[in-house]
């Protein structure tokens, strides 16, 4: 087994339940964390033998341009369409936050995190 990690992924995107955050859009961060036997591909030296990173950041990219209204929606997404297209995936973990979010304080940003197991 092994992990491969995409951290601070920068995306700006239309997330929120309030009106303007649609409209004007706001940035956000992603990372995402995925288990997987490495072993085929670290001894084949072929990219079809493991889980692409490049697929990877492009379903966050894809995922994360679909406005919704909560980031737990958007994180969900994300998860399905990587076991649907990755048979390789037994788990991942992913994080979305958005950066200075509209809610009245001094606040960085605010994360959500949501694992999945692949079903047997």
């Amino acid at each position: 087994m092994g992990i491969i990690k995409l951290e601070n992924i920068r995306v700006f995107a239309y997330h929120g339940c309030l009106k303007e955050e649609t409209k004007i859009g706001s940035d956000y961060r992603v990372d995402l964390e995925v288990k997987a036997d490495l072993q085929t591909s670290a001894n084949t030296d072929k990219l079809d033998d493991t889980v692409d990173y490049v697929f990877l950041n492009r379903v966050i990219k894809e995922e994360m341009s679909k406005p919704s209204y909560l980031l737990e929606t958007v994180a969900k997404r994300i998860l399905n369409k990587i076991f649907e297209d990755n048979k390789l995936i037994k788990r991942a973990t992913v994080s979305v936050s958005k950066i200075n979010p509209p809610i009245g304080g001094d606040v960085e940003n605010v994360t959500i995190k949501m694992t999945q197991k692949r079903k047997k």
